[in-house]
Protein backbone atom coordinates (compact mmCIF):
# COMPACT_ATOMS: atom_id res chain seq x y z
CA UNK A 1 0.00 0.00 0.00
CA UNK A 2 1.52 3.55 -1.03
CA UNK A 3 1.63 6.18 1.65
CA UNK A 4 1.60 9.77 -0.20
CA UNK A 5 1.39 12.96 1.81
CA UNK A 6 -0.01 11.10 5.12
CA UNK A 7 -2.62 9.47 2.69
CA UNK A 8 -2.90 5.35 2.47
CA UNK A 9 -3.64 5.33 -1.52
CA UNK A 10 -6.30 2.53 -2.60
CA UNK A 11 -4.18 -0.29 -4.08
CA UNK A 12 -6.47 -1.76 -5.98
CA UNK A 13 -7.57 1.30 -8.17
CA UNK A 14 -6.24 3.44 -11.03
CA UNK A 15 -3.12 5.47 -9.99
CA UNK A 16 -4.73 8.40 -11.60
CA UNK A 17 -8.49 8.09 -9.06
CA UNK A 18 -6.00 7.23 -6.16
CA UNK A 19 -4.09 10.22 -6.35
CA UNK A 20 -7.42 12.28 -5.97
CA UNK A 21 -8.11 10.84 -2.23
CA UNK A 22 -5.07 13.49 -1.55
CA UNK A 23 -7.10 16.84 -0.53
CA UNK A 24 -5.97 19.25 -3.19
CA UNK A 25 -5.37 17.05 -6.20
CA UNK A 26 -8.79 16.11 -8.96
CA UNK A 27 -8.38 14.28 -11.94
CA UNK A 28 -6.96 16.75 -14.01
CA UNK A 29 -4.26 17.59 -11.63
CA UNK A 30 -3.67 13.65 -11.14
CA UNK A 31 -3.03 13.64 -15.07
CA UNK A 32 -0.63 15.95 -15.24
CA UNK A 33 1.39 14.37 -12.18
CA UNK A 34 1.57 11.09 -13.82
CA UNK A 35 2.76 12.67 -17.10
CA UNK A 36 5.55 14.55 -15.13
CA UNK A 37 6.44 11.36 -13.19
CA UNK A 38 6.37 9.20 -16.98
CA UNK A 39 3.92 6.40 -15.31
CA UNK A 40 0.58 5.04 -17.06
CA UNK A 41 -2.49 6.49 -15.79
CA UNK A 42 -3.90 2.34 -16.37
CA UNK A 43 -1.26 1.39 -13.42
CA UNK A 44 -2.54 -0.14 -10.21
CA UNK A 45 -1.63 1.47 -6.73
CA UNK A 46 -0.51 -2.39 -6.27
CA UNK A 47 1.86 -2.65 -9.22
CA UNK A 48 4.08 0.53 -8.52
CA UNK A 49 7.50 0.07 -7.48
CA UNK A 50 9.15 2.00 -4.96
CA UNK A 51 11.20 4.30 -7.57
CA UNK A 52 7.66 5.47 -9.34
CA UNK A 53 6.04 6.40 -5.75
CA UNK A 54 9.54 8.18 -4.77
CA UNK A 55 9.25 10.12 -8.29
CA UNK A 56 5.21 10.89 -7.71
CA UNK A 57 6.23 11.90 -3.50
CA UNK A 58 8.95 14.33 -5.15
CA UNK A 59 6.81 16.08 -7.67
CA UNK A 60 4.20 16.38 -5.21
CA UNK A 61 6.48 17.89 -2.41
CA UNK A 62 8.02 20.22 -4.75
CA UNK A 63 5.62 21.69 -6.47
CA UNK A 64 2.07 21.78 -4.87
CA UNK A 65 0.68 22.94 -1.58
CA UNK A 66 -1.52 19.87 -0.29
CA UNK A 67 -3.26 18.37 2.96
CA UNK A 68 -2.60 20.45 5.86
CA UNK A 69 -0.95 23.51 4.24
CA UNK A 70 -3.11 24.05 1.58
CA UNK A 71 -5.99 23.47 4.34
CA UNK A 72 -4.13 25.91 6.76
CA UNK A 73 -3.86 28.78 3.59
CA UNK A 74 -7.19 28.56 3.03
CA UNK A 75 -8.22 29.38 7.01
CA UNK A 76 -6.13 32.35 6.71
CA UNK A 77 -7.44 33.70 3.45
CA UNK A 78 -10.39 33.44 4.94
CA UNK A 79 -9.76 34.86 8.35
CA UNK A 80 -7.78 37.50 6.47
CA UNK A 81 -11.09 38.44 4.79
CA UNK A 82 -13.37 38.51 7.94
CA UNK A 83 -10.41 41.13 9.85
CA UNK A 84 -10.26 43.25 7.00
CA UNK A 85 -14.45 43.40 7.30
CA UNK A 86 -15.19 42.97 3.48
CA UNK A 87 -18.49 42.10 1.92
CA UNK A 88 -17.00 38.39 1.73
CA UNK A 89 -15.62 38.53 4.84
CA UNK A 90 -18.93 39.76 6.63
CA UNK A 91 -20.63 37.06 4.60
CA UNK A 92 -18.50 34.45 5.83
CA UNK A 93 -18.62 35.64 9.85
CA UNK A 94 -22.72 35.70 9.42
CA UNK A 95 -22.45 32.30 7.77
CA UNK A 96 -24.77 33.92 4.86
CA UNK A 97 -23.57 33.02 0.82
CA UNK A 98 -20.78 34.91 -0.06
CA UNK A 99 -21.17 34.40 -4.01
CA UNK A 100 -24.31 36.28 -4.87
CA UNK A 101 -27.15 33.73 -4.13
CA UNK A 102 -30.42 34.83 -2.97
CA UNK A 103 -31.71 34.45 0.54
CA UNK A 104 -34.88 35.15 0.71
CA UNK A 105 -35.82 31.65 0.39
CA UNK A 106 -32.48 29.24 0.14
CA UNK A 107 -29.99 29.11 2.15
CA UNK A 108 -31.54 27.04 5.25
CA UNK A 109 -28.19 26.05 6.29
CA UNK A 110 -26.74 29.32 6.96
CA UNK A 111 -29.30 30.65 8.13
CA UNK A 112 -31.16 27.94 10.23
CA UNK A 113 -34.23 26.61 10.33
CA UNK A 114 -37.39 28.42 10.08
CA UNK A 115 -39.18 29.36 13.09
CA UNK A 116 -42.70 30.00 12.38
CA UNK A 117 -45.12 31.85 15.08
CA UNK A 118 -48.13 31.31 13.08
CA UNK A 119 -49.09 28.15 15.42
CA UNK A 120 -48.56 29.85 18.42
CA UNK A 121 -51.58 30.04 21.03
CA UNK A 122 -52.43 33.34 22.38
CA UNK A 123 -52.89 33.74 26.08
CA UNK A 124 -56.22 33.84 27.69
CA UNK A 125 -58.12 37.16 28.31
CA UNK A 126 -58.98 38.28 31.40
Amino acid sequence: MARIEGVDLPKHKRIEISLTYIYGIGVSRSKEILSKANIELDTKVKDLDDEQIIKIRTILNNQYELEGDLKRSQIMNIKRLMEIGCYKGRRHRLSLPLRGQRTRTNARTGKGTKKTIAGKKKAPRK
